[in-house]
């Protein structure tokens, strides 16, 4: 299976970098896992809602240049899944014939209506907000545990 993970900002802290290398490393031992960072549109330090609305399309548009197969945006309104459950949806994919997954993570407004209507998948992490680069983290671990659980690994208890 190919995991693209699409991002909207870079990684500013060294510990962020070095968490989202550790569980690159150890998903290839599954998938092939790419990660694309695309830049956060420039807004103004209180942006009016037409201004957010107009950099998240423009984002959007940025992100679907490299979302393959089955999108899944990141988003708090999306479906909370456990780490079994997790397994089980990529599984099913795979199952399915998917070889593709791009899960999407936002700007700090999120994303735009459209690109989350162009998705097959939403799913929230958690009712918390979460800065982006720890999303960016959590979503890797838990797609690790996901794939440990599909092969019988002892990484999940």
């Amino acid at each position: 299976m190919n995991i693209n993970l699409i991002a909207v900002g870079k990684l500013k802290d060294s510990w962020q970098r070095e968490a989202c290398g550790e569980y690159l490393k150890r998903l290839s031992a599954f998938a092939k896992v790419t990660v694309y960072e695309t830049d956060a549109a420039a807004l103004p330090q209180e942006p009016s809602p037409a201004e957010i609305e107009k950099a998240l399309l423009r984002e959007s548009s940025e992100i679907l240049k490299y979302a393959r197969g089955v999108k899944a945006a990141l988003c708090i309104e999306g479906k909370l899944l456990d780490s079994e459950k997790l397994a089980q949806k990529l599984e099913n994919l795979a199952i399915g014939g998917a070889s593709d997954i791009s899960f999407i993570i936002g700007s700090s407004f999120g994303l735009s209506e459209s690109l989350k209507s162009q998705c097959e998948l939403k799913i929230s992490m958690s009712p918390m907000t979460f800065p982006h680069g720890l999303a960016r983290v959590m979503l890797l671990e838990q797609l690790y545990r996901a794939f440990s659980i599909i092969n019988n690994r002892k990484y999940h208890k």
